[in-house]
């Protein structure tokens, strides 16, 4: 078909063909551009659908359950060799538990031991926990205060230069001769060695009290390895401060587990700048414990132990440390000796040289009813 001229008067001839450009119509004689349609009208007039509706924004996070009901919740956080994590209500695993994905994790840089609180939905039908949403506190600040918080093992150690009085009363002896013979320092990593019988439960609960009363605001935790029950129960209604307890019954996972998230959770108040007192009872289960959930590497020392399961338990025991920056964490743990077992005889003495504190009790002074059992020629 032939094009028309400009006039509408005469056909044009093959010869005067060009190629058109896009916009612009071809005419015989005088060529004018064509006005190009907005943006706008173009997408409307190809635009058949719907525009979506943006969903709402939590932590600035897609979050499709963002309408559903929530609630506030807390805990400890417990995170898997997965990435994912669970927060914990009292740091041991239960149907309360609340799950937390690993892109939060990793956005708001969380680490083990960090309490965290926000708002939660409950699980779906094929779902076991309620489901974290939205982060709102770490260690009771905010996740923007928590971000500028240094590392651990970045923080520089120093001896400890600030005692720590433990006396309180004038009938209560045995906290007054530690103030006198032993005294222990903001950062103090002590022992105190044992023999079975002797008062060392006694004597933890003496300076837990004492600590709680001198320094309220000090940070005390109890970390209780495969404890009695019944001991466990009465520590945690008189302690005033956190509790991390295992029963002897329980598998020897567990009691690991418990131990290294509370030894986290220190960790994390010591990168905050606070004074966290802990003691321990005992190390000498800590290591059996980590003994039995350790591979067999072949290189067995006396009495049946692992060369491979002293590691971890020193490396819990050496987190106590005074630092130069502010903050300070202290470990008093309890070792056991002269139980007839010679693998307590050799945990001892792996730890023997560990620590800058000992102190000895000897059971044939309590025998003769003498308390508190301090031996002090050792």
């Amino acid at each position: 078909m032939d094009d028309v001229t400009a006039d509408g008067q005469g056909v044009a001839s093959n010869q005067a063909r060009s190629v058109m450009k896009p916009g612009v119509v071809r005419v015989v004689g005088r060529v004018e551009p064509r006005e190009p349609r907005p943006i706008n009208q173009q997408r409307q007039q190809y635009q058949h659908y719907q525009t979506p509706v943006r969903p709402m924004m939590v932590d600035e996070r897609v979050i499709p359950d963002a309408n559903l009901p929530t609630e506030y919740v807390e805990g400890y956080l417990d995170i898997t060799p997965d990435g994912h994590g669970y927060l914990r209500p009292k740091m041991i695993p239960s149907s309360k538990d609340v799950y937390i994905s690993a892109s939060q994790v990793r956005r708001f840089s969380l680490r083990p031991g960090d309490v965290v609180g926000g708002q939660a939905r409950e699980p779906k039908e094929n779902e076991r926990f309620w489901g974290l949403l939205k982060v709102e506190k770490i260690n009771s600040v905010t996740p923007e205060e928590a971000a500028a918080r240094p590392d651990y093992d970045s923080l520089t150690a120093v001896f400890p230069n600030e005692q720590v009085k433990l006396e309180t009363e004038s009938e209560i002896l045995s906290t007054r001769i530690i103030d006198l013979i032993c005294p222990i320092g903001k950062g103090q990593r002590g022992l105190i060695v044992a023999q079975p019988k002797a008062g060392k439960t006694w004597l933890m609960r003496e300076m837990a009290e004492a600590v709680s009363k001198n320094y309220p605001q000090m940070h005390l935790m109890a970390v209780l390895i495969g404890e009695r029950p019944e001991e466990v129960t009465e520590i945690t209604r008189n302690l005033k401060g956190e509790v991390a307890a295992s029963h002897f019954d329980e598998p020897p996972l567990e009691q690991v587990r418990i131990a290294e998230l509370a030894l986290e959770r220190a960790k994390r108040l010591v990168e905050m700048g606070k004074d966290v007192f802990i003691l321990l009872d005992s190390i000498t289960r800590l290591a059996r414990a980590y003994n039995l959930i350790g591979g067999q590497s072949g290189r067995m020392l006396s009495g049946g132990f692992s060369a491979e399961a002293i590691y971890p338990a020193k490396k819990a025991f050496g987190a106590a440390r005074n630092v130069e920056e502010k903050g300070s964490l202290t470990i008093v743990g309890t070792c056991l000796v002269d139980t007839g077992s010679r693998m307590d005889d050799l945990i001892y003495e792996e730890f023997k040289g560990t620590g800058n504190m000992e102190l000895h009790l000897d059971r044939r002074l309590a025998d003769r009813r003498v308390y508190p059992a301090f031996n002090l020629l050792v």
